[in-house]
């Protein structure tokens, strides 16, 4: 039976730091109120430099480069892109083809995910289904964001502003028949998208005419119809809910219990969702791992960066049970359950 496999994994995040106290220059906030919502005390963001920009397909190619070499292979080596990512470096194409030629990957197939916050776990479930179905062996999955290039940074947009950082994770997925080696042992995957307003990007779209918009009135496009929007309590009271659900979903496909995880990985929306679930279920603190206190919220790369850190750190173990979870705009959420 071919098991998917994690065989590689590294992470990336940009060099500069920008601290809540950064912020505070820049609009009416202060640690403490951003601490406080959050849980977040740092992030990271981009800096534009002559010899090389930042971009989102670059930033998954510094991680990616760190996963292939934990893997023990080479860019020739992998069959398959997938990439999830809501900033990509053009409006199209995606980032998966970016990424090909970066690497200098042969003329494989490139495949883009635009999930938001469950973009890596929605990539990865993609992944398996052609690992599984004996499609390809390698696998890159990539999850890699730049959002400080579209955020906006006044009064008016500090309730987002604060909470989102650059960054990229990956992960090597290859096929494999040793049985000794780890598998993914349940996913699930979930959409509703009649709350699609309620965290969103309006712009660029064709369903609010923008090209006419623009073209006509500029001067009445509002920065609220740019730059991201989010209704806070009514994600976080949807997060709580979904989270438990979409893990439980997990745990019984697969047979085990929550005595059974070994490491819980949530993506890293704020750090007060992360503890609810964690009190709900009863987690210690050494079965959860959480870094948004230092990235902020990376949407799509903060599963992969949070997963890459907890085996840095000597948290997850081969053979250990691990769960990734995840809930965002769309509203889309889901899990993946597997043995590392």
């Amino acid at each position: 039976m071919i098991k998917s496999t994690i065989k590689g994994i590294g992470f990336h995040v940009p060099d500069h730091v920008v601290t809540n106290d950064d912020l505070a220059k820049l609009m009416t906030t202060n640690d403490e109120w951003i601490t406080e919502r959050t849980g977040i005390k740092e992030r990271r963001h981009r800096i534009n430099r002559n010899d090389a920009q930042e971009t989102t397909a670059f930033l998954g190619f510094k991680a990616s480069e760190k996963a292939l070499q934990h893997a023990g292979l080479t860019a020739k080596d992998i069959d398959y892109i997938v990439f999830a990512t809501l900033s990509p470096d053009y409006y199209f194409p995606g980032c998966g083809v970016l990424l090909q030629d970066i690497l200098g990957c042969d003329t494989i197939g490139a495949l883009d995910v635009r999930n938001q916050c469950s973009g890596f776990v929605y990539a990865m479930s993609v992944a398996n289904a052609f690992i599984k179905s004996g499609t390809y062996k390698n696998i890159l999955v990539v999850g890699a964001e730049v959002h400080s290039f579209g955020l906006d940074f006044s009064d008016e947009g500090r309730g987002v502003s604060v909470i989102f950082g650059d960054g990229a994770g990956a992960i090597v997925l290859s096929a494999t028949e040793d049985e000794n080696a780890g598998d993914i042992l349940a996913m699930n995957m979930h959409s509703e998208g009649k709350y699609a307003d309620e965290l969103c990007t309006q712009f660029p779209g064709s369903k609010y005419g923008w090209s006419d918009r623009m073209r006509k009135e500029p001067e009445n496009v509002t920065n609220k119809e740019v730059y991201p929007i989010m209704n806070g309590n009514f994600v976080f009271k949807h997060a709580v809910t979904r989270f438990p659900e979409t893990m439980m979903e997990a745990l019984n496909k697969a047979g085990k219990t929550v005595e059974d995880l070994d490491m819980f990985i949530p993506h890293q929306a704020n750090l007060r969702i992360a503890q609810f679930v964690q009190q709900k279920f009863g987690l210690p603190d050494e079965k959860i791992h959480n870094n948004i206190q230092k990235y902020g919220n990376t949407t799509a790369a903060s599963i992969p960066i949070a997963l890459s850190e907890a085996i840095e750190l000597g948290k997850i173990k081969r053979g250990d049970l691990v769960l990734l979870s995840a809930f965002g705009s769309g509203f889309t959420w889901g899990s993946i359950l597997f043995e590392y």
